[in-house]
């Protein structure tokens, strides 16, 4: 955060597509690869403990999601959790049964499911987004879920726009036609606590470089799911749940600097020592970050919204929302706004996020948007230096 850029310093508000990193994460990635190195399950003093720091981790990301230790698997990524997810489920799936999924996703919760129209003549539906306001169209959501669903894979907040989506009411709906339910928490579990018990989802997805840690997927599933499908995986490998799920050598390192990235969350509340534990000390925490960037989305959306040739997209701050605004300069590409904003010291990201249906739907492909995201470094003057430099840029 000490960096400067030409001159400047600089405010990272690409958040959205991944936090910049604490010490405390850098820390535990480095004291694993320089004191505990070693691969798995062997007889000696490093196998040891790497089993630990990986089982220890499991037990973190249970209290994160509210999970059994045993229902958390890690991977590399969100996209390859997915595929590994649908191409497990495919094998059970034909023609006459359906996938339900809606155009505010990342293409991480597409490419699977499409792939498995072609390979198994499963049909592909895909609700319809509002345009207008950022948010799914319920309507045609609940008249795509019929008794022919077999998987609902639904997005719980969308990154190129910011949009929260009710995703528990999806889990209801999929569960009462007998389908199986996937939350993609990506853009969602960096700002809300989430609950997998309380959502009864059956599957949920998020990745741990979102919110301050290392590039590490965290895949959770219900425990008799995961001992129960047939997922893809060599025949010598362990054959229980969660490790029957995780296909080759994990990335140790990462897992311990993801455990270490909630810990951060956890370490954010003052007098955590009057906290029962680390699932309380989450809640404070998310409660705090968002009374931190709930006052800077407002003022970057209100502040943005009156300047000439600005149009923002997705729902207003009065409406649940991430700490997430993206915009278009009408008379300049997305392109050259962001490497307008990057002079003068402001990382933003650009484009389509791949989340293409939304750029398509919106009809701004190729250039798509301008992405703006708040974290827990974000200083109100950062916001400010923002504005001032998208006035400059616009006129």
């Amino acid at each position: 955060l000490e960096r400067e850029h030409n001159g400047y310093p600089v405010a990272y508000f690409d958040a959205p597509g991944g936090t910049q990193t604490p010490r405390a994460v850098v820390d535990a990635v480095a004291d694993y690869l320089l004191n505990h190195n070693a691969n798995t399950h062997w007889e000696y003093p490093t196998s040891h403990e790497t089993d630990a720091i990986i089982e220890t981790a499991r037990h973190t990301f249970a209290d994160f999601l509210s999970a059994s230790a045993n229902e958390i698997v890690f991977g590399p990524n969100t996209t390859s959790m997915i595929y590994h997810l649908s191409r497990a489920l495919g094998r059970t799936l034909g023609p006459g049964d359906e996938v339900v999924i809606t155009e505010l996703e990342h293409h991480a919760n597409v490419a699977p499911w499409q792939a498995l129209e072609v390979e198994r003549g499963v049909r592909l539906r895909i609700s319809q987004m509002d345009p207008q306001s950022g948010q799914l169209d319920w309507n045609d959501f609940e008249r795509l879920v019929t008794k022919r669903t077999k998987v609902v894979a639904f997005g719980a907040g969308c990154n190129a726009l910011g949009t929260v989506n009710d995703y528990r009411r999806a889990v209801q709906l999929a569960h009462s036609v007998g389908a199986l339910a996937l939350v993609d928490a990506v853009h969602y579990a960096p700002y809300f606590l989430c609950d997998v018990k309380e959502i009864d989802c059956d599957f949920l997805t998020c990745s741990a470089y979102k919110f301050y840690g290392p590039h590490v997927s965290v895949f959770y599933g219900k425990q008799e799911l995961l001992e129960s499908i047939d997922f893809p995986k060599l025949q010598p490998a362990p054959d229980t749940a969660p490790e029957r799920v995780e296909m080759g050598t994990l990335n140790h390192e990462g897992i311990a600097g993801a455990a270490a990235a909630v810990d951060f969350y956890a370490s954010l509340v003052a007098q955590v020592d009057n906290l029962r534990n680390r699932r309380d000390a989450l809640q404070s925490s998310f409660a705090g970050l968002r009374a931190h960037s709930s006052p800077q989305v407002r003022k970057l959306w209100d502040s943005l919204a009156q300047i000439k040739g600005v149009r923002l997209y997705g729902p207003p701050p009065d409406v649940a929302r991430t700490p997430t605004v993206s915009f278009i300069i009408k008379s300049v590409a997305s392109t050259e706004v962001a490497r307008r904003l990057a002079e003068r010291g402001l990382f933003v990201s650009h484009g389509d996020f791949y989340a293409q249906t939304v750029i398509e739907r919106l009809g701004l492909a190729p250039e798509g948007l301008v992405r703006v995201g708040c974290a827990c470094y974000t200083s109100d003057d950062e916001v400010e230096r923002l504005i001032e430099a998208v006035k400059e840029i616009s006129k």
